[in-house]
């Protein structure tokens, strides 16, 4: 493999404006890479004509930089649209559907000076931590082939753990930015909820659970590629300017407080292995001067989940009972999908209204301990890496799970309030699998949970470990 892909982003895009070498290297290497490594893993869709992307390249050299992207390769999260190609959601509904024009944060990064060279891989309509589909099969984790990737921007990252991308977007509901991010060792960042907007598509008032961001191999080029994806749209109501992430990332972050959430006193069941491994990975932040403390549950687990479950049916079925209206797609939607849009039919309005109530009790919950705590920790997933063929695990430990995302919930809490959330890796089993760390803060502190994240980045080098298919 070409070294020129061992650097991180913004190391690479400092290069590229030296000329130390040129974007048709960069993606020449990229391209070389892909034929190497994303046979294995299934992580890149949607690949476009290579002689199209080396005349892309050729054409990036030849021209003036548009920004610290220009000339990087990029490939999108398949759920969208980049203008003239598939944009599938991986459903069979729409395999031949192709994008007539880019979404708002597809049009950002290509104004970077980004060059789109496909998509990434992504379950059905993105529902699901873990990425398979009917159209483009399965993503497997490139530490350990016989494991899932995660999901629902499992394409995303190990696209960028096999160093195919040097960064990319993803979207997260449930973890979406969060749990792949973990599972291949890489940071996946869910910013404060309205920082990066969506499309200006059906309503824009209601529904605050799922996010568009970025994903890459340190803290540096998330916050700078947040940072190009980030702006309010003025079509839309609730998007609001932003700190940026970039210019301030080299902070001194001694003195910080850290709230170690744990098991949310007992209500979160995790795989053996799993809290210890984070809790020696929770001594680096004393290493950069950060105060770590336990703290107890701050709300009523069970409520948040019934919250959530409710705001998340009522939002799938939003954009999807369309299809199950008409019997034609009906018959071609995953179960789960279906399982969805028939709870949030069955809603009433006065079900929602509680469902936000309590949510709203927990954002002013939430507030009230951020005022003693710059950051709050939980581990991101509950489980290690599981087997690719199964669609979800059925149990933790020996608790049964009651739907097919009960598994995830330890990534609800922040998601439910839109708080920005950074999975940060923490380590690895016995195994090799790698696992992470979700650090989460009050709403519109994305810069400084990102300063923190930079500063441990620095120091723990030894996360930083190749996928063995790299080797």
């Amino acid at each position: 493999m070409s070294d020129i892909l061992d650097r991180e982003a913004f190391e690479l895009a400092t290069e590229l404006e030296a000329d130390t070498f040129s974007a048709e290297d960069v993606m020449r290497a990229t391209l070389e890479l892909i034929g190497v490594a994303n046979g294995q893993v299934n992580a890149i869709v949607s690949l476009r004509d290579p002689d199209e992307l080396i005349a892309e390249a050729r054409q990036a050299d030849a021209s003036e930089r548009k920004g610290w992207m220009h000339g990087f390769p990029l490939a999108v999260k398949d759920l969208a649209n980049a203008k003239g190609l598939r944009t599938t959601m991986g459903s069979p509904v729409f395999a031949d559907q192709v994008a007539q024009n880019d979404d708002i944060m597809v049009a950002r990064m290509r104004a970077a000076g980004a060059i789109i060279i496909g998509k990434t891989n992504t379950p059905e309509f993105g529902l699901g931590s873990n990425t398979f589909n009917p159209v483009f099969g399965a993503t497997c984790n490139p530490y350990d082939l016989t494991r899932s990737a995660g999901g629902s921007s499992g394409g995303a990252a190990a696209a960028i753990a096999c160093r195919m991308l040097p960064v990319a977007d993803g979207s997260d509901m449930m973890g979406s930015l969060r749990n792949p991010a973990a599972w291949n060792n890489v940071y996946g960042f869910r910013p404060s909820w309205g920082r990066v907007p969506s499309e200006p598509v059906g309503d824009s008032f209601l529904h605050q659970l799922s996010t568009n961001g970025p994903m890459a191999r340190s803290p540096r080029d998330v916050a700078a590629l947040l940072d190009i994806q980030s702006g309010p749209d003025p079509r839309q109501p609730h998007g609001c300017m932003a700190e940026p992430a970039l210019a301030g990332i080299e902070a001194d972050v001694k003195g910080r407080r850290i709230g170690w959430l744990r098991d949310w006193g007992g209500a979160y069941a995790f795989e053996p292995g799993i809290l210890d491994l984070v809790e020696r990975a929770l001594g680096r932040f004393n290493d950069i001067g950060c105060i770590v403390e336990e703290v107890p549950a701050p709300f009523d687990a069970e409520a948040i989940w019934e919250s959530w479950t409710t705001l998340r049916s009522w939002s799938v079925t939003a954009s999807t009972v369309a299809l199950y209206e008409k019997s034609e797609t009906r018959e071609r939607l995953k179960p789960e999908a279906i399982w969805e849009i028939e709870r949030g039919l069955a809603l009433s309005a006065m079900d929602v209204h509680r469902a936000s109530v309590t949510r709203s009790a927990w954002f002013k919950n939430a507030a009230e301990l951020f005022d003693r705590y710059d950051a709050l920790i939980l581990p991101s997933t509950q489980v290690w890496p599981f087997p690719i063929e199964w669609r979800y695990p059925d149990r933790i430990n020996d608790i049964e799970m009651d739907t097919y995302h009960r598994w995830m919930e330890v990534v609800v809490p922040p998601g439910l309030i839109g708080l920005p959330t950074l999975n940060m890796p923490a380590g690895f089993n016995a195994e090799g699998l790698p696992l992470g760390l979700q650090m989460f803060g009050r709403r519109g502190a994305d810069a400084s949970l990102l300063q923190i994240g930079h500063a441990w980045h620095s120091a723990t080098d030894d996360f930083r470990a190749k996928p063995p298919i790299l080797n």
